[in-house]
């Protein structure tokens, strides 16, 4: 079974602190992917930074992504459901102390379809733990980008080299559900 990972398509990612002027190329694909699984009944997953202001990471990136705050929230986009679940994260990988995991597990998921923000920093460490879990990995190109297309370019080669992820689009997957 498939699960959908909305990887930090927070305000603050697309049109706050750490704006990401390219996120906007990726939106319609997202949520054509979102409404895709829902109809399917397939899980969609949103993995959210949501960080305190003495969390290590502001250090690198400024305030962001503040427990609570707007800046933390979902774009309204993407508008996150009741059924739907939210995976509250700290650091890049939305594995890492967090229950997705077990998510995961307990609703027989054997693949993820990786979406969202930025595919050479949290989408690759979000990659890097689910392949050390034994997980298949689906990355629509068009669902996911960075800062810079360098950075969006080298972060697909990544995942596909390293953590055998099939890079694809979201309109393969869809056709696929």
């Amino acid at each position: 079974m498939k699960a959908l990972i909305v990887v930090d398509m927070l305000n603050d990612f697309v049109t706050g602190s750490l704006k990401c002027d390219r996120a906007q190329r990726i939106i319609p694909h997202i949520k054509a992917l979102i409404e895709g699984f829902r109809k399917k009944k397939l899980p969609v997953i949103f993995a959210n930074d949501s960080h305190f202001h003495t969390d290590f990471e502001m250090d690198r990136w400024g305030a962001h992504a503040i427990e609570g705050t707007e800046g933390a929230q979902v774009i309204p986009e993407l508008d996150p459901k009741k059924d739907d679940t939210i995976v509250e994260k700290h650091v890049y990988s939305s594995f890492f102390e967090t229950p997705l995991d077990s998510v995961l597990r307990s609703r027989k998921v054997d693949t993820v379809v990786l979406t969202g923000l930025h595919t050479h920093l949290c989408v690759r460490h979000t990659a890097a733990d689910a392949f050390f879990r034994g997980y298949k990995i689906l990355v629509p190109e068009n669902g996911v980008d960075s800062f810079t297309a360098e950075d969006h370019e080298s972060g697909l080669a990544y995942l596909k080299e390293y953590y055998a992820a099939q890079i694809t689009d979201a309109a393969a997957i869809l056709k696929e559900l």
